[in-house]
């Protein structure tokens, strides 16, 4: 295991903008009370990060994206909350 020195951005990239994709769409809006609640809120927040926000090395589709899947415009959609509307989830309505 090799450490990166702290505060060098290029040392791994990778770490750094996923920390910083975390704090600026997730923990920054809310406020942590403790480890228990920071290790709720990640867990939340990558099971929304690997299934559902959309990425750009996949032509800004989900992980989960079914090619098959085409929802027609006049589908109902159905807003999901993720911890406590801080982010939110759009999914067709059954």
């Amino acid at each position: 295991m090799v450490k990166s020195p702290p505060r060098a951005p290029r040392a791994n990239c990778y770490a750094e903008r996923w920390v910083r994709t975390v704090r600026s769409e997730c923990t920054d809006r809310m406020l942590i009370y403790d480890e228990t609640h920071l290790r709720a809120v990640l867990q939340a927040y990558v099971r929304h990060y690997d299934g559902h926000r959309p990425h750009q090395s996949r032509q800004r589709r989900p992980p989960d994206h079914d090619e098959s899947a085409v929802i027609s415009l006049d589908a109902l959609v159905q807003r999901r909350k993720i911890r406590g509307g801080v982010i939110n989830e759009y999914h067709r309505a059954a």
